[in-house]
């Protein structure tokens, strides 16, 4: 997956989602990289991908995805 594509997918990220990511290599038992209210920031200088939660930031390397489970948007 490239970078541009990874940031298309993660734009539905509005802090009210929780996504999962699955990179290449991780054991079975591994549940991923799981970051609750999520929201991708915006491309900074540096162009790297990044989600925050509010309270941390995570860098997420593209090219090793396997996948990524978005939440779906909760009815009211």
């Amino acid at each position: 997956m490239t970078i541009d594509q990874l940031r298309q997918v993660l734009r539905e990220l509005d802090g009210e989602r929780e996504v999962a990511f699955v990179f290449q290599h991780m054991t079975e038992n591994s549940s991923g990289l799981v970051v609750k209210n999520a929201m991708l920031i915006p491309d900074e200088p540096d162009h790297m991908v990044k989600v925050t939660d509010g309270k941390h930031i995570f860098v997420i390397d593209a090219e090793h995805i396997v996948y990524v489970r978005i939440a779906l948007k909760k009815l009211n």
